[in-house]
C-alpha cells in the first residue's frame, strides 16, 4: 500500500473536494468497493482523494470498520475503473455486490438489551430509596404513599424493561413449549401483582423492589449473553459478497459486453482483464498469465495459466489478459459451493445447546409446577387468597432460574476478559466450552503457522552485479516474488542497473536487454534450467548458468510454543496445507509435527476433520484463508488470527489479536478452568434451590425475602466466576 500521511489538510482535502462537487447529477450509481488493506485514517484520505480526483467521480465514502468505500460516479462509470484508479494509487480494491451485503444490520436488539437494562437500574436505584424509609419504620399513610410511588415507578418499568421476557414466556407457550424466560415472566407478574394488591389493601409489606432488582438483574445476564453471540456474522454472507457483480461477455463479433453475472451461461466466452477477479468456473481458450488461487487451495505462490488450463470462480488474474469459456456459473461455481459447504457446517453447530438451556428445559416445568402445588394446597389448608397467592409468588421468584442463566454468562464473560488480556477474542457463548473438550489441535501452514510473507534467503551469495540486474527486472513485474525480491534489495541500498526493453511475460517472468545481452528473471524451465525443490526465481544472463534466488517464509513467533504446549498438555497434532510437500514437510520438521499433509484443497481438510469426529476426537482448527472455513466450521471448535480473511475469522468461534500463537494452550487451559467453574455454579444454583425452596412452600419466606435470596445466589454465581478473572 501507498503511504499516505495523516496531516488534517490531507484528511481535510476529500471533504472539501466534495462540497466542490455539488452539482452532481441525479443519474449517478453508487458503487461499492471492499478495500482489504486499509487500516487507518491515512488510508482512507488516499483512498478518497485518489478517488474524487476523478471527475466523473462526486462523492467517495470509506467505512474502516468495514472497509468498504461507497462511490457516486457518473453514468458509465463501472467498478472495474474504480478497481484500476485505485489501484494505481497503491490501494487493493474489489468489486462488492449490494445484493449479497443486503440484509447485515447494526446491532439493534444489543441496543434495545442495554436501554432496557439502564431504565431497568435507574428504576431500581429509585424504588430501593423509597423502600429504605418502609424499611426504617414508616407505617400508615406514609407507606402507603410510598408504595404508591414505588408502583407508579415499578409498572411502566416492568412493561417496558421485561418486555422481551415477556413476549418469549408468551411465544414459548403459545408454541405449547417451555423455555427459561416462563418463570422468570411468572415471578416478575405476581411479585408485581402482590404488591398491587397489599399496597390496595394497605398492607405491611410490596415487592415492587424485588420485582425491579429481579428484572435488572435478568437483563445484564440477558446482555452479557447477546453480546458474546452477536460479534459473530455469516462466513458464507462473507463469501458471498467476494462474487464479482459484472463481467465482460465476448459478442459474436469479438467485442467486449459488459453484463451481470448472473446473466452469463455455460459456453460464454468471459474475458478476465489483469487484477480481475475471475467470475466462473472455465477453461481458457486464449491467453496466457498467471492465477492466485489462495482462496481456493491455500498455494502461496501464483500458478501458469493458459489454453486449455482449468480455472475456477474466485481466483484472481494476475498479469495477462485471459479468455476463457464459462463450464460453471451461479450457483454451480467453485466459489458458491464453498459458501454452501459452510453454510451447512455452520448450520449443524448451531443446533448446539449450552448447558444452561439443556438445564432449564427440564427445571421450567418442575418450577411450574411446584409453585401451582403449593398455591393450591395452601388454598385448601387456609382459605385465603392472599396468602396461598404470596406464598406461590414466593416459590416463583425463590425458584426463578436467574442463577441458572448467569451460570454461563457469568463465567463467560470473567474468561473472555482474561483471554481478552491475553490476545483472544472470545467470539460465541458455547465457544469456551467446546474448546475444553479439544484433544485435536489441526493448523494450516501458511498465514498461521507462518507470516505468509516470502522473502529471500540466498542474497548474500548473489554478486552486487547480479543483485542490481535482478532488482532491474524485479521491479518490472507485479509477480509476488518479484515484489518480495524488489523490496528486500531496496533495503538493502541496492540501486537497480540501466536495462532496455524491459517487459513482462504473463505467466513466465521479466526479460530485458544490457549491451545486447539478455537477461530474464522467472521460472526455472524459462531461463533453461531445471527447478528444483525449494521456492525460487531464476536469474539469467544468456552467459552463466542460471542463479537462483530462494525464498522461505518466515515461522510466526509463538509458533514452537504452541505446538509443544498443545502436545504437553497430552492433544495430538495435525498440520494440513494446500502447499507444496517440500515446505510442509520442511515445517512439519522443524516444529516437531508428525502428522501432516500437504497439497490439501479445502474439501481435503474438511473431510480429514469429518474423519477424525468420526473417530470420537473433539478437533480445534486454527487457520486463516478462505480455503479454510470449511474446516473452521466443520471442526468442534475454530480459531483465526486477526491476520486472517474476514470469512475465515468470521466463521472461527475465537480471534487471535496478536501476532504470536504462543496464547493458544494458554486459551485451552482457561476453557477448562472455566468449565470446572460453569459447573460449580450449577452446583451452586442446585444447592441454593435444595435448601431454599422448601423454605418458600414452607411459607416461611415472603416474596421480598425470596427475591433477596435469589439475589444472594446470583451475586454467589458472579462472584465464583470472577474467581476465573483474577487467575494468572
Amino acid at each position: 500500500m501507498t503511504q499516505v500521511s495523516a496531516c488534517p489538510a490531507c484528511l481535510a482535502a476529500p471533504a472539501a473536494q466534495e462540497i466542490a462537487r455539488t452539482a452532481a447529477a441525479p443519474t449517478e450509481a453508487d458503487l461499492l468497493l471492499s478495500l482489504p488493506g486499509i487500516h487507518c485514517a491515512a488510508c482512507i484520505a488516499g483512498v478518497e482523494r485518489a478517488l474524487l480526483a476523478d471527475p466523473r467521480i462526486s462523492a467517495a465514502r470509506v467505512n474502516l470498520t468495514l472497509k468498504r468505500a461507497t462511490v457516486s460516479a457518473a453514468p458509465g462509470t463501472t467498478t472495474d475503473d474504480l478497481v484500476s484508479l485505485l489501484g494505481s494509487a497503491g490501494f487493493e480494491a474489489h468489486a462488492l455486490d449490494r445484493e449479497a451485503l443486503r440484509g447485515s444490520d447494526s446491532d439493534r436488539a444489543g441496543r434495545d438489551l442495554l436501554m432496557r437494562l439502564a431504565v431497568a437500574g435507574f428504576a431500581m436505584m429509585n424504588i430501593m430509596l423509597l423502600s429504605v424509609a418502609v424499611w426504617s419504620g414508616a407505617e400508615g399513610a406514609t407507606r402507603d404513599l410510598f408504595h404508591w410511588v414505588s408502583a407508579a415507578i415499578a409498572l411502566p418499568t416492568a412493561a417496558f424493561s421485561a418486555q422481551p421476557f415477556f413476549v418469549s414466556a408468551a411465544r414459548a407457550l403459545r408454541a405449547g413449549r417451555m423455555n427459561m424466560d416462563v418463570p422468570i415472566a411468572l415471578a416478575i407478574l405476581p411479585a408485581l401483582g402482590t404488591s398491587v394488591w397489599e399496597t390496595a389493601q394497605s398492607g405491611a409489606h410490596a415487592y415492587f423492589d424485588a420485582a425491579i432488582t429481579l428484572t435488572f438483574f435478568l437483563l445484564a445476564g440477558r446482555y452479557l449473553d447477546h453480546r458474546t453471540r452477536a460479534i459473530a456474522r455469516s462466513a458464507a454472507q462473507e463469501l458471498t459478497a467476494l462474487e464479482v457483480p459484472r463481467a465482460w461477455r465476448l459478442t459474436p463479433t469479438g467485442a467486449d459486453e459488459e453484463v451481470a453475472v448472473a446473466a452469463l451461461r455455460v459456453g460464454d466466452l468471459v474475458r478476465v482483464r489483469p487484477g480481475g477477479r475471475v467470475p466462473v468456473d472455465g477453461v481458457v481458450t486464449e491467453g496466457r498469465s498467471e492465477r492466485d488461487r489462495a482462496l481456493l487451495t491455500g498455494e502461496t505462490l501464483p500458478v501458469p495459466a493458459g489454453p486449455g488450463d482449468s480455472i475456477s470462480a474466485g481466483e484472481v488474474n494476475l498479469t495477462g489478459p485471459l479468455v476463457l469459456r464459462a463450464t460453471a456459473v451461479g450457483r454451480d461455481s467453485s466459489l458458491h459451493r464453498l459458501a454452501d459447504l459452510v453454510a451447512i457446517a455452520e448450520s449443524g453447530r448451531s443446533r448446539y445447546t449450552s448447558l444452561a438451556d439443556r438445564a432449564a428445559r427440564l427445571y421450567a416445568p418442575g418450577v411450574h409446577i411446584l409453585a401451582a402445588l403449593s398455591f393450591l394446597g395452601w388454598y385448601l389448608a387456609t382459605w385465603d387468597l392472599r396468602t396461598a397467592t404470596g406464598i406461590a409468588a414466593a416459590v416463583l421468584i425463590i425458584t426463578c432460574p436467574c442463577a441458572l442463566g448467569l451460570a454461563v454468562p457469568a463465567v463467560t464473560t470473567a474468561a473472555s476478559g482474561r483471554l481478552y488480556r491475553r490476545g483472544l477474542l472470545i467470539k460465541d457463548a458455547t465457544a469456551l466450552e467446546r474448546l475444553a473438550e479439544v484433544d485435536t489441535v489441526v493448523f494450516d501452514k501458511t498465514g498461521t503457522l507462518t507470516d505468509g510473507a516470502l522473502h529471500p534467503t540466498n542474497l548474500d551469495d548473489l554478486p552486487t552485479n547480479d543483485q542490481r540486474l535482478a532488482l532491474a527486472l524485479a521491479e518490472g513485474s507485479s509477480h509476488p516474488l518479484a515484489r518480495a525480491l524488489a523490496a528486500a534489495l531496496r533495503n538493502r541500498g541496492v540501486t537497480p542497473a540501466t536495462v532496455t526493453d524491459l517487459r513482462e511475460i504473463p505467466g513466465e517472468g521479466t526479460e530485458a536487454r544490457v549491451n545486447d545481452v539478455t537477461l530474464r528473471l522467472g521460472r526455472a524451465a524459462w531461463v533453461g534450467t531445471a527447478p528444483g525443490t525449494a521456492t525460487a526465481t531464476w536469474l539469467s544472463d544468456g552467459q552463466q548458468p542460471p542463479r537462483a534466488i530462494t525464498f522461505a517464509d518466515t515461522v510466526r513467533t509463538g509458533a514452537d510454543a504452541a505446538v509443544r504446549g498443545f502436545r504437553d498438555a497430552g492433544l495430538h497434532v495435525v498440520l494440513l496445507s494446500g502447499d507444496a510437500a517440500t515446505p510442509v514437510a520442511q515445517l512439519a520438521q522443524r516444529l516437531g509435527i508428525s502428522d501432516w499433509q500437504a497439497e490439501a484443497r479445502p474439501e481435503a481438510k474438511a473431510a480429514r476433520i469429518s474423519a477424525l469426529a468420526a473417530e470420537g476426537r473433539k478437533v480445534l482448527m486454527v487457520g486463516d484463508g478462505l480455503n479454510d472455513t470449511v474446516a473452521l466450521s466443520a471442526a468442534h471448535v475454530s480459531i483465526s488470527p486477526v491476520t486472517a480473511l474476514d470469512a475465515a475469522r468470521a466463521t472461527s468461534d475465537i480471534v487471535l489479536l496478536g501476532q504470536s500463537l504462543a496464547p493458544l494452550p494458554a486459551a485451552l487451559a482457561t476453557a477448562r478452568l472455566a468449565t470446572r467453574r460453569i459447573r460449580q455454579n450449577f452446583r451452586i444454583a442446585s444447592w441454593y434451590n435444595v435448601i431454599a425452596v422448601p423454605l418458600a412452600v414452607a411459607g416461611l419466606c415472603s416474596p421480598l425475602i425470596a427475591a433477596l435470596a435469589m439475589s444472594t445466589s446470583s451475586i454467589t454465581v458472579s462472584l465464583n466466576a470472577l474467581r476465573l478473572k483474577g487467575k494468572a
